[in-house]
This record gives structure tokens, C-alpha cells and sequence, in this order.
């Protein structure tokens, strides 16, 4: 009995505490949801002031990397500038070579008119001359008016056209010497301002090793590497004692390009197998089909060539892997361009059209492993596929004298085409034909009568001919060398021209005693 009051006021204050903790739990809840409110908010002001600096700073970076970006504008509009000037005084400088050249014709021009005045003068004493032995003639040889004046026309005739003749070969010869002068030092000016490096292409490339022991992984079991290396690529790999090294054999350059980077991936690699031989090679072309496009656009930026279609310019890049007679015909159209670009503005011509015409003319050698024709023929039909200027498909149409030349930048093609090539160095063949060549060009020089030796020299490039003095005169050794050159021309196939030079010597030869 004394226990259940004890448990009535337990079960009282259970009854009357637990609301009052759940009042006072509800309060603190409250109280730290308010809290975290407020802490909430205080965040939110923070980032946003942060944002706000952040904001600010992004501004202050902005504004200084534009005045950085003007004042680079600036210095390269000042360089821009100048480069202009000194354009400006090179034409200034063009310009007085133009006025001297003016002054230089019209002081010719007035010495031919003082010439023709002079010869006005003789004409007026020859018909004085006339006049007086017509008189003579009537009394001493009894003639008729008609016969002496016929007779004495006839006399006359003949010697003003002696005269004459005599006159316009010596204008004729002054004219050639003038005109084969400038064109010296025009083609002189031409080639000293643009020199241009030679090909040494060959057909193998050399791939270095870092060790000799990874030539047998490129073999592979059986061979497997490397048969599946040269089908797909269409190369000869050749492994052979040489140390540390690899050598590609094909005669399509890019080809062995291809090889040659595949070739390299793998070894950078280090797993060599057939179908990783297959990935490599893939990456490998469209690496040369990325480097065929950037040589294209190399070669439009370096001639100024505008406005080329896409497709032109990576056929332009293709030359990059085409040489003839071991010439980079890349690095040749871009010589042919500027020599013909510096010849036109030389002459007054249209050297927009001059240096468009030297850099397509060899297009076609592009595709010629492709197509049926020669590169010429080739090269005109995608030049008009592509609607080419008709006067640019002319020129390089007529840069082998395939078709006569419209234009005189035509002619200047076929000039800076024939200089490209004919530069020491510029072209070779191999041992083989060159010997046979220079063997021939001394067996059709030695096969005239009158001839007593003949040599072949400067790499072919000239022939000099030693005659029998007591065969062959002075006049002769012109139709000789005529003869000589034309049959050369006929019978053998060679780059640039064969210089004819026929020496004729007389020597006596006595003992003192």
C-alpha cells in the first residue's frame, strides 16, 4: 500500500514531463533550424560578394589582355607599315630603271632617225651622180633617153642595194646584240633573285634502329611482319648487316613515305604484329594526306597564288613525292613560279597570271601515275575541270611547245621552266644513261666529215668539236654547227639545251737545229 502512491507520482510526473520535453525539444529543433537559416542566408550573401569580386577581376583581366592585343596590333600595323615603304621605294626604285630604259630608246631612236636622215643625204648625192653621168653617157655612147636611163637605173639599183643591205645587217646585228644583252640581265636578275634548293631524292629511305635486335621482331615469325609491311605498302624492306638501320626501296616516293613513318610508329610502339602493322599504316597515310595538304597551302603562300581551288592545292602538295630526273617537281613549280613572276614584272607583264601559270604548269604529273596522257595533256584537263583562266591553261598547255604560246607570259613559262631545269645540280640520271648519253652525243658529233675528235663536257651540257682545218673553212664550221645541233635535237632525248661549240685551229710546227 505504501508503494502505490510512489508509483501514482512517477506515473504523474511521466505524464507531465514528457510534453514539457517535447515542447522544449520542439523549441531547440526550431531554434537550430533557424540557425541553419541564417547561416544559410549568410553563405549565400558571401558567394554572392565573391561572385561579384570574381566578376570584377574577370573585367580588370579582360580590359589588360585587350591593351595588350592593341599594342600588338599596333606594332604589327607599324611593321606593316614599313614593309609598305619599303615596297614603295622598291617601286620607286623600278620606276627610274623604267624612265632609264625610256631614255636609253629614245636616244636609240633619235641615232636611227640621224642614220635615216644620212642616208636621205647619200640618196640625194647618188641621184646628182645620176644626173650628170646621164648627161655623159647621152653624148658619148649615142643611147636613147630610154636606154641610157635604163642602164643607168640598173647601175644605180645595184648599188643602193648593196647599200642597203649592207646598212639593215648592220642595224640587224646592232638590234640582236642590244636585245640578247637585255635579255641577259633580265634572266641574270631573275635567277639571282630567286635560288631555289635541289632535290637529292633517291629511291630508298634509310629507318634507324634503336638496336639491332629489333630487326627480328620487324621480320616477325616466318616473315609474317614484314610480308604484311611490304603488301601493304607496296615497298622492299631490306634487313641486311647494316647496322642499327632499315632500308625502304620503291621508286613511289610516297609510298615509301608511307613505309617509312609506319615503319617508325612501330618501333616507337614496340608491338609489331600484322594488324598493328595495318593501324600503323593507316595513321600513316592520313599523316601524309595532312602533310600533302599543308605543302599545297606552303607552296600557294610562299608564290602568292590566290584563289586556287581546294582540290588544287593537295594536288599541289602530291608534287612533294614526284621528282623528275631527280628534281623535286614541288620545289621546281615554286622556282618556275617566281622566276617567271620576276621576269613579267621585269618586262611590264601580267605577273599575277605569269607566276599562277609557272606554279600549275607541272600539275598533271600530280595524277599522271593515275591517268592515261602525258602531264601535259593531264594537267590542261584538270586545269578545265576546275575552269582555270583560259589563258593560264595555255601556257601551261604550251610549256613543252606542244601548242603555239597566246600570251607572252606563255613564253615566259617555257623561260623560267627551261632555267628551273637547267640549273647545275637541279636534275640527274642515273649512271647508266648518263654515260650512254654522253657516248652518244660524241658519236654523233664524230660521225661528220671533217671532224678529228669531239668531246663531251659539262655533264653533257656541251659538246666542243675539233676540226680538220684543211677540211672545214670558217663558213663551213657555221653549217657544221647547225648540222651538228639539229641532228642532236632528232636522235637524243636530254633536260635543257646542248651547247654546240666547234673549234677550228691551224698550227705549224718546225725544229731549229
Amino acid at each position: 500500500m505504501e508503494i502505490l502512491p510512489i508509483i501514482v507520482s512517477v506515473v504523474i510526473s511521466f505524464a507531465v514531463g514528457f510534453p514539457v520535453g517535447m515542447a522544449y525539444r520542439k523549441k531547440i529543433a526550431e531554434s537550430k533550424i533557424q540557425g541553419a537559416e541564417n547561416e544559410a542566408k549568410r553563405l549565400l550573401e558571401s558567394a554572392k560578394k565573391d561572385a561579384e569580386n570574381l566578376k570584377k577581376e574577370e573585367i580588370i583581366k579582360a580590359k589588360e589582355e585587350i591593351m595588350a592585343s592593341r599594342k600588338e596590333l599596333d606594332l604589327e600595323i607599324k611593321e606593316r607599315r614599313g614593309e609598305v615603304q619599303k615596297q614603295e621605294a622598291r617601286l620607286i626604285q623600278k620606276e627610274e630603271n623604267l624612265d632609264k630604259r625610256s631614255e636609253n630608246f629614245e636616244k636609240r631612236e633619235n641615232e636611227l632617225e640621224n642614220e635615216f636622215q644620212e642616208l636621205e643625204k647619200q640618196k640625194g648625192e647618188v641621184e646628182k651622180v645620176y644626173e650628170e653621168q646621164k648627161g655623159k653617157l647621152e653624148q658619148i655612147s649615142k643611147l636613147s633617153q630610154e636606154e641610157a636611163k635604163q642602164q643607168l637605173l640598173n647601175e644605180m639599183e645595184k648599188e643602193i642595194t648593196a647599200e642597203k643591205a649592207a646598212l639593215i645587217r648592220d642595224l640587224e646585228q646592232k638590234a640582236k646584240e642590244e636585245v640578247n644583252k637585255n635579255a641577259k640581265e633580265m634572266l641574270s636578275y631573275a635567277i639571282q633573285k630567286c635560288a631555289a634548293d635541289h632535290s637529292q631524292e633517291t629511291t630508298v629511305s634509310i629507318v634507324a634502329l634503336p638496336n639491332d635486335e629489333i630487326k627480328g621482331r620487324i621480320i616477325g615469325r616466318e616473315g609474317r611482319n614484314i610480308k604484311a609491311l611490304e603488301t601493304l605498302t607496296g615497298i622492299d624492306l631490306i634487313i641486311d648487316d647494316t647496322p642499327e638501320a632499315v632500308v625502304l626501296s620503291g621508286f613511289d616516293a610516297l609510298r615509301r613515305e608511307v613505309a617509312k613513318i609506319a615503319l617508325e610508329k612501330l618501333i616507337e610502339d614496340g608491338r609489331i604484329h600484322p594488324s598493328k602493322i595495318e593501324e600503323m599504316v593507316e595513321k600513316a597515310k592520313e599523316e601524309i594526306a595532312q602533310t600533302i595538304k599543308e605543302e599545297g597551302e606552303r607552296a600557294v603562300l610562299e608564290t602568292g597564288v590566290t584563289g586556287l581551288h581546294p582540290d588544287l592545292v593537295n594536288l599541289l602538295g602530291k608534287l612533294k613525292y614526284r621528282t623528275s630526273y631527280g628534281q623535286n617537281v614541288l620545289n621546281h613549280s615554286i622556282e618556275v613560279s617566281n622566276l617567271a613572276r620576276i621576269m613579267a614584272e621585269e618586262l611590264g607583264l601580267d605577273a599575277k597570271r605569269a607566276k599562277r601559270a609557272g606554279l600549275l604548269h607541272d600539275i598533271g604529273k600530280a595524277l599522271d601515275h593515275d591517268m592515261e596522257g602525258t602531264h601535259v595533256e593531264i594537267g590542261v584537263e584538270v586545269l578545265k575541270k576546275y575552269k582555270e583562266n583560259p589563258l593560264v591553261i595555255n601556257a601551261v598547255e604550251a610549256h613543252h611547245g606542244d601548242v603555239e604560246p597566246q600570251t607572252l607570259e606563255a613564253l615566259l613559262v617555257q623561260a623560267a621552266d627551261a632555267i628551273s631545269a637547267s640549273r647545275p645540280g637541279a636534275r640527274r640520271e642515273t649512271l647508266e644513261a648518263y654515260i650512254k648519253r654522253l657516248e652518244s652525243l660524241e658519236k654523233i658529233a664524230d660521225s661528220f666529215e671533217g671532224v678529228e675528235k669531239s668531246y663531251a663536257i659539262q655533264a653533257g651540257r656541251e659538246v666542243r668539236i675539233l676540226v680538220k682545218p684543211d677540211k672545214i673553212t670558217d663558213d663551213q664550221m657555221t653549217i657544221l654547227a647547225r648540222d651538228v645541233s639539229k641532228r642532236i635535237e632528232n636522235e637524243m632525248d636530254y633536260p635543257g639545251q646542248i651547247k654546240v661549240n666547234i673549234i677550228r685551229e691551224t698550227r705549224v710546227i718546225d725544229y731549229a737545229k
